[in-house]
């Protein structure tokens, strides 16, 4: 049968219920869909979409950033899953020409568990849907309280770029504790200089793993840069959202800020 549904951005979506060929061009959304018992109608996904291992075996038909028209074509999805911020506007109104199309969007913890909740209305998986919230709520109540450190999460180098105000990643920092500095900035993901660094008064550096993979070489410079300062590299695959999540909480329960 035929469903309508609006999604994040306000767009109207008509998709055949339930969708039995799903792409979905979002790694964390991807990992979501398989956790809520969909690995049998997932059909395409990106190159990044790795997890879980069973991912592997889905044919890749995009990037994030860039699709390949032919492969998706072939796979003849009935339902193309994206994400705002990962996937650009441009991809969504090519695709949006041939299939129906739902966009996510997520910036903050609230909105993760509105993502979950939806792939499962989505899909007919809203009992597995609802059941993985409330484990990820639950695990998410056992945070670490820690103290109101100045925090910077940086992304990004050569030009140095931090998670900044309406991401998911500033939101779980906040919430742990953390006070973000650079939330303040205009940009979600603000490009910094080394004075403006050094101006912030940070108190904690956390070089992520991915996107771009900060290594003991970068973690030298930044304390050389700021010998005042705590820096860490920390897996920045435990700051995604959706299924991720519970993994997430249990690596930062035992994560060793150096506070």
């Amino acid at each position: 049968m035929k469903k309508e549904l609006t999604d994040h951005l306000g767009r109207t979506v008509v998709y055949d219920f339930p969708p039995k060929r799903i792409i979905c061009l979002c790694p964390g959304i991807t990992e979501t869909l398989f956790a809520i018992g969909l690995e049998d109608e997932i059909v395409g996904r990106t190159r990044y979409c790795i997890y879980p291992e069973a991912a592997k075996k889905v044919p890749a038909v995009a990037g994030t950033k860039d699709l390949h028209l032919e492969k998706i074509h072939a796979v003849k999805p009935d339902l193309i899953i994206m994400e705002k911020e990962e996937n650009t506007e441009e991809m969504v109104e090519t695709l949006a020409a041939h299939y129906p199309v739902f966009v996510a969007e997520v910036q903050t913890i609230d909105d993760a568990y509105r993502m979950i909740t939806d792939m499962g209305y989505l899909t007919d998986r809203q009992k597995e849907a609802d059941a993985l919230t409330a484990e990820i709520k639950e695990a998410f109540a056992h945070l670490p309280a820690l103290p109101a450190a100045r925090v910077a999460y940086v992304i990004w180098k050569k030009p140095y770029m931090v998670a900044g105000k309406d991401t998911y990643i500033n939101t779980l920092l906040q919430t742990i504790g953390f006070v973000t500095p650079f939330a303040d900035v205009t940009d979600r993901y603000p490009v910094l200089t080394e004075e403006q660094f050094k101006e912030a008064k940070l108190d904690i550096v956390l070089l992520a793993s991915e996107p771009y993979p900060f290594k003991e070489k970068q973690q030298q410079q930044f304390q050389e840069m700021l010998p005042n300062s705590t820096i860490q590299l920390i897996d920045g695959e435990m700051f995604w959202y959706g299924a991720r999540m519970l993994k997430g909480a249990r690596y930062l329960k035992t994560f060793d800020f150096g506070v």
